[in-house]
């Protein structure tokens, strides 16, 4: 057995007890809370950069800054900070909190809350390994643009090129010129025709080949990937040094040339100009409660993962809050970024912010913007810096979700695989790599948003909406309370209390019963997604939440006893060693 620290600790280690019992010590009792042969973070910052690097991804960038001003403007401010303190926030504070008191994975935690749930551990790491498959084909993207930015001219700037076609139309420093529904710009066709070729492609039914240039682009994100996450968070802590600094870096550059530029203001004032009328509308509502649920990011197992790797008194509590504000912050300042600049593309074609402010997601990331920017001065410096900026947030996000799945599947199985790091990792990023060949053929765009429509969007909803009840209502918030009084020597608040219990799953159902009330059509690229892939669509989504009902049945089965003591059994949480029981005063085992 590895030799284990003893800390002195004041509160409920692992609370199955009754909840009140007298005569206990007044002397704090020695509490065996962490082993060496887990690792630990190396410095604090570590862990919050991590935590940070995860949560501030490309979405910050692309998702927010088009919600916000398709949902009002100013005004969708006020939704999305009432989403945030009311549901996100405490989410995240609740995934933060059960990892560090816990240290283990998405699918061994749950023996110690609530057996019966476990499979949402196993539908966690499938959900996770759906957004490997597509998320690192985005970086990909974004490495491909970074190569073909290292040249005097930039690629799409002109019209000259062997990808163009009759209806590229250049208007960058040119008068009287013609834009009509059939004219594109280069810096689309470089998207659609060089980098995707989605031209190829008819659509699912004929997504065509794997392009390997694209190929070749993967391969290197799963090799930075591999090596930094190999030897646990202490090579994962040191990268994110880099990868979740140096966006912010970027962000204020790019935020100080945008503001430089012509038209700018027309911009912020698109941005920022509320529409008060639009609180009205139930959809604004339902779309701040969805971006500020999947910013964060509670439910991907990471929160888990990472926080499982603090000291056990570490306060997780201010961790939640800073780095809650921290990711907020960067997506209301990302709007700066990307609106000056539409500004300026307004101001250049002679035509109103709304008209150029069309694309959304990837496109405006990889379309919009690179236009913008190939027609500034210094076009090749600005180029490079920013899609360094697109791959370094997008690598974050990625170790945080391959972390997650590393350290459940390490933790369930330790005996196996604890000295197997190295190998199992190598394994899973195979797997990754393999699995994401289909999204770097030339129809791979439509599998991508096939992938994050239906392999991640509801389900992961679902399971945390299940997660948040099963720790609020079966664990017990008093249990889980006390949990964090022993951590951090107070318990939360009554705030905290109400939006676990109440609010914040009442928060998730609210946008699991408008999602499914109001289903949108599925388009990209003016190609709309047949009724056949809907239904591959569901069945994808089902391939992760179907693993919740199916350990149910599987514990309820080979659990001996009546379905009286079965149940019994399968609720109540399993003790670990020492079991003790605190109040105020202090420790005592249980007898």
């Amino acid at each position: 057995m590895p030799h284990q620290e003893q800390v002195m600790v004041h509160g409920n280690l692992c609370a199955p007890g009754p909840p009140n019992n007298a005569g206990y010590n007044s002397n704090p009792v020695p509490v065996i809370i962490q082993t060496e042969s887990r690792d630990k973070w190396s410095k604090k910052m570590d862990f919050l950069l991590s935590v940070i690097g995860f949560a501030v991804d490309l979405g910050n960038v692309w998702r927010f800054p088009y919600i916000c001003y398709q949902n009002g403007g100013g005004a969708f401010l006020i939704p999305y900070v009432l989403m945030a303190v009311f549901g996100g926030v405490p989410l995240f504070y609740m995934e933060l909190a059960l990892g560090q008191f816990h240290r283990t994975g998405a699918i061994s935690i749950w023996k110690h809350i609530c057996p019966i749930f476990k499979g949402i551990g196993f539908a966690i790491c499938i959900i996770a390994l759906y957004v490997s498959f597509y998320y690192n084909t985005i970086i990909a993207w974004a490495l491909f643009y970074f190569y073909s930015s290292f040249s005097s001219t930039l690629p799409w700037t002109s019209c000259d090129n062997a990808w163009n076609t009759e209806n590229c139309t250049n208007y960058f420093g040119k008068d009287n010129v013609t834009w009509t529904n059939y004219s594109r710009s280069p810096a689309e066709e470089f998207y659609t025709r060089n980098v995707l070729a989605v031209h190829e492609s008819s659509g699912l039914g004929d997504v065509g080949y794997i392009r390997w240039q694209l190929m070749l682009c993967l391969f290197l994100i799963f090799t930075i990937v591999y090596f930094s996450l190999w030897k646990g968070v202490k090579t994962s802590g040191k990268v994110v040094w880099v990868t979740a600094t140096l966006p912010y870096v970027v962000l204020l550059i790019l935020m100080i040339r945008g503001a430089t530029l012509p038209g700018a203001w027309k911009g912020v004032v698109f941005y920022l100009n509320p529409k008060w009328e639009k609180l009205k509308e139930t959809s604004v509502w339902v779309d701040a409660a969805a971006q500020i649920f999947f910013s964060l990011g509670p439910g991907f197992g990471v929160l888990l993962a990472l926080s499982s790797y603090n000291p056990f008194n570490n306060n997780c509590y201010r961790d939640a809050i800073v780095t809650s504000l921290v990711n907020c912050l960067t997506s209301f300042v990302s709007g700066f970024v990307i609106f000056t600049v539409l500004g300026y593309m307004a101001e250049q074609r002679n035509v109103n912010v709304e008209d150029v402010a069309r694309d959304k997601g990837p496109s405006l990331l990889f379309i919009t913007y690179p236009e913008a920017i190939a027609n500034m001065v210094g076009s090749t410096f600005f180029a490079i810096i920013f899609f360094v900026m697109m791959i370094t947030l997008g690598l974050d996000s990625t170790f945080g979700g391959l972390e997650a799945i590393i350290t459940a599947v390490m933790d369930e199985y330790p005996d196996t695989l604890s000295h197997r790091r190295e190998l199992f990792v190598l394994g899973l990023v195979v797997v990754c790599f393999l699995g994401s060949l289909s999204t770097l053929t030339n129809g791979g765009a439509y599998v991508v948003k096939l992938l994050e429509e239906f392999g991640v969007g509801s389900p992961i909803i679902a399971i945390v909406f299940l997660e948040a009840t099963a720790v609020s209502w079966f664990y017990g918030i008093n249990r889980f309370s006390n949990d964090i009084k022993s951590m951090l020597g107070y318990t939360p608040g009554l705030f905290w209390k109400v939006c676990w219990v109440a609010i914040s799953p009442a928060f998730l159902a609210y946008i699991i019963i408008s999602s499914l009330l109001n289903p949108q059509p599925l388009t990209l690229f003016d190609y709309e997604f047949p009724d056949w892939s809907i239904t591959v669509g569901y069945i994808i989504g089902a391939s992760s939440f179907m693993w919740i009902p199916i350990y149910m049945v599987y514990k309820l089965v080979w659990t001996p006893g009546s379905l009286k003591q079965r149940l019994a059994v399968c609720l109540r949480p399993e003790r670990t060693l020492p079991d003790i029981h605190t109040d105020s005063m202090g420790l005592s085992p249980i007898p």
